[in-house]
């Protein structure tokens, strides 16, 4: 295959049609990742492989509560708090939601201010975060003692069917320690933007291009699936 070559410039390949085109595109790395921080690209590789395990719970626990021949607990009474002297479903699920939807919008608005390179209102944002995300944690917590305090066992509850306290177990406790991981290293970048580690390139963790506040961005990331999933999950185990 021969080059247009001209005095000024040099014409790149044609690429080749199809599929074999698609290829060699992305192989070759002259679009899809180029001036993609290879932080951000793993981050993607990491929660696309972390979808098709959130997927095989999901899809396994609606298999099972399809095909159980035991009635399933009716999640309305089993996650249903007695306030005042009444029992109200699923509040406790419902603020749990609330909290965690909220910090998207925090952690969306950290790093809109952190490429505006303001460390004062990214740090702030990404301490709410952490703090509403740590919120959920322990609401979690709480459901969980409550569910033990009745008697709901991984391998059975007396409640009905006894897959219903491996699912729960299972789902909620894998996603709740996304967010507990989450929270974490929120915390760490937001000391590091606070220290002006991102500004000054520091050598350490989770520090990145120098003046590149791009570490924040791929938190977002990170957090921002941990709320879709919990929708999912919501909608899945708590709604139907």
């Amino acid at each position: 295959m021969t080059q247009a070559i001209s005095t000024d410039t040099v014409e790149p390949l044609p690429l080749a049609e199809g599929v074999q085109g698609i290829v060699a595109d992305w192989s070759s790395d002259q679009r899809a990742f180029k001036n993609v921080p290879w932080g951000k690209a793993m981050m993607w590789i990491f929660l696309l492989s972390d979808t098709f395990i959130f997927s095989s719970f999901l899809i396994s626990y609606m298999t099972v509560r399809m095909s159980t021949t035991v009635p399933w607990p009716n999640p309305s009474e089993v996650f249903a708090l007695t306030l005042f002297g009444k029992s109200i479903p699923l509040i406790l699920i419902a603020i749990m939601t609330f909290i965690l939807i909220s910090s998207s919008g925090t952690m969306a608005m950290a790093v809109k201010f952190g490429y505006e390179k303001n460390k004062r209102m990214t740090f702030v944002l990404l301490l709410i975060t952490a703090a509403l995300g740590a919120t959920f944690v322990g609401m979690q917590a709480f459901e969980w003692s409550k569910l033990i305090h009745e008697g709901v066992r991984p391998w059975g509850n007396p409640m009905g069917a006894a897959q219903f306290g491996s699912a729960f177990f299972m789902i909620t406790g894998f996603h709740g320690t996304h967010v507990s991981i989450g929270v974490i290293f929120l915390v760490i970048v937001a000391i590091k933007v606070l220290r002006g580690d991102l500004d000054h390139q520091r050598p350490g963790f989770l520090t990145g291009r120098k003046g590149s506040y791009e570490i924040v961005e791929t938190m977002g990331l990170y957090w921002h699936f941990v709320d879709l999933v919990w929708v999912f999950i919501f909608a899945l185990f708590y709604l139907w």
